[in-house]
């Protein structure tokens, strides 16, 4: 009996044992496998250490000379959303930070931020899809390209961004899975180069290897030497705080040597139009006047975007913006003005422009914008609400003006402007924020890049034998347009005092803007979070307004 028991126990054991032997074997086969993850028949493509192939749109391939293409359409989900096809020139044009690129269909030579240079591979048109020759052009994307022929895998790593490298302590596995049970996807040596992806895994180093295989070791102690690739600075600290300083394309620049603008880190002075031939020039106003302006400014430590305006010129606008070179001569103007002045950024003011041009306008600020980054000068946008007229509102794709800007100016004035035949305020509180709320909602504009310009200036209504008429005044003079003895009215909801009253036969009505609406307003900056504030314009200001913005931003 015992013999027999004791054989069915050895028999148990034995199952025991084999059935344990098959869990293993099925979790070791079923573990995630990197292998499994990859695509064995296809070039795999990792970026900043994320394996992006089953992203890919078209396949990778590579020619007999070595040259590796990727079609128009994964560089524009990659690396360039804004990735254009110009018809009129049969070349594409793409920009990435601080590079413009334009390559010609076909031609051994491109335009990288518009200088000339030879690649050996180009363009190609391919079962209707353009190819880029990448592995030409990684420096304006600013990438590092590694091709591992033997795994069919390629790696680009951004070189603007922050990694940590280290050095194996020791031969040791790679896993797919921070488990014991995963498979094995490489192996390193020691003193191997890997990038370290993730510190902190329960204990366990999420590693990319020289071969370019994603996975995990065992403890952050099988690294060492673990360092940073780079460190970032930002270009900008704190809240935006701008003011216009307007003067004519004909006049000279304000002697300002004797002026301290309190609050104030930005001057934006009108430097500069396009004139109105439409080829790209800029009509400038800077001369001695205008340098010494630059020069006052400096030393007072204000930053200086100046101002290009398009005058309100719409043919002239649309001409230049709808063509490839016009645009691009427009931009080599904007940034050797630039350079000449040494401007710390630009701001771009252009208004009254067709609605159909909404697309090549924002082309212009994709195309502008690395070209100033090139030399870390900052560009800002000037935008009204997104409602209104074709040609006012809808002119403007803000998102994507946004997106290729530093900053983007919304004008919070005008609600009833020049043209209105309904008499009304320049910026009521509650008009402003509804309109806060559609950049950041409907526009999806970042708040960290939205500026808001608030009004020095209000329009006083006139009203005689049925015809409606407005005049600017400027914020210092409103109280010299009220009469004696008229009573000023608080609108809750305006945020702002209004007044009415006769003269003869005509009725008057004034929305005041004064220290307390603009400081309703100015609140909003700091309710949404937004990059800041701009005034338009100086020297329409009343006398206390520097000393609201100066303890405003001191917040």
């Amino acid at each position: 009996m015992r013999t027999k028991k004791k054989r069915e126990n050895v028999g148990i054991n034995v199952i025991k044992v084999i059935v344990f032997l098959i869990f293993v074997i099925i979790s070791l086969n079923m573990a995630p496998n990197y292998i499994k993850e990859n695509l064995n028949n296809k070039i795999n493509l990792i970026i900043n250490n994320k394996n992006v192939t089953k992203s890919l749109k078209k396949d990778i391939f590579i020619s007999e000379e070595g040259t590796i293409y990727l079609s128009k359409e994964d560089v524009q989900n990659f690396f360039d959303e804004s990735i254009y096809y110009d018809e009129k020139y049969n070349q594409i044009i793409t920009t990435y930070e601080n590079k413009i690129a334009s390559m010609g269909i076909d031609k051994k030579d491109i335009y990288v931020n518009d200088s000339k240079v030879n690649i050996y591979s180009s363009v190609i048109s391919k079962d209707e899809t353009y190819y880029i020759p990448f592995s030409e052009v990684e420096d304006v994307y600013n990438v590092e390209l590694k091709y591992i022929e033997d795994e069919k895998i390629i790696t680009l790593d951004s070189l603007n961004r922050q990694q940590k490298i280290a050095n194996s302590a020791k031969k040791t596995a790679v896993r797919y899975m921070p488990t014991v049970l995963s498979k094995k996807v490489d192996k390193i040596e020691k003193g191997e180069r890997v990038i370290v992806i993730n510190e902190d895994e329960d204990g366990w180093v999420k590693i990319r290897t020289e071969k370019g295989k994603i996975g995990f070791i065992k403890s952050i102690a099988n690294v060492r030497n673990l360092r940073d690739t780079m460190e970032y600075e930002s270009q900008v600290n704190g809240k935006i705080s701008m003011v216009w300083d307007y003067f004519s394309e004909y006049s000279q620049a304000p002697d300002r040597q004797n002026d301290t603008i309190k609050g104030v880190n930005v001057i934006s002075p009108s430097f500069a139009v396009l004139k109105k031939d439409g080829d790209g020039t800029l009509l400038t106003n800077i001369g001695e006047a205008g340098k010494r302006y630059i020069s006052w400014a400096k030393s007072k430590n204000y930053k200086v975007w100046a101002m290009i305006s398009n005058n309100s010129m719409i043919d002239t606008t649309s001409k230049i913006v709808n063509d490839y070179e016009l645009r691009t001569k427009l931009i080599n103007n904007i940034v050797e003005l630039a350079i000449q002045n040494n401007f710390d950024g630009i701001n771009i003011d252009f208004e009254n422009m067709y609605e159909k041009d909404k697309e090549m306008f924002s082309r212009f600020i994709i195309e502008l914008a690395p070209r100033l980054r090139e030399y870390g000068m900052i560009l800002s946008v000037d935008v009204t609400a997104p409602d209104g007229a074709g040609t006012w509102s809808m002119c403007f794709d803000r998102n994507e003006i946004a997106k290729a800007a530093d900053y983007i100016v919304f004008m919070g004035y005008d609600q009833y402007g020049v043209s209105s035949p309904k008499q009304g305020t320049t910026a009521g509180a509650d008009w402003v924020e509804v309109n806060i709320k559609k950049f950041l909602g409907q526009e999806d504009v970042d708040g960290a890049k939205l500026i808001l310009g608030v009004p020095f200036y209000t329009r006083l209504w006139k009203e005689e034998n049925g015809k409606t008429t407005s005049s600017v005044i400027s914020m210092g003079n409103i109280d010299e347009q009220i009469p004696d003895g008229v009573e000023k009215k608080w609108d809750e909801d305006l945020k702002q005092y209004y007044v009415e009253f006769k003269k003869g036969n005509a009725s008057y009505k004034i929305w005041i803007e004064d220290e307390k609406s603009i400081s309703a307003k100015l609140n909003l900056v700091e309710q949404y979070d937004l990059a800041g504030a701009a005034y338009w314009a100086k020297d329409r200001e009343n006398g206390q307004m520097w000393n609201l913005i100066e303890k405003n931003f001191k917040k």
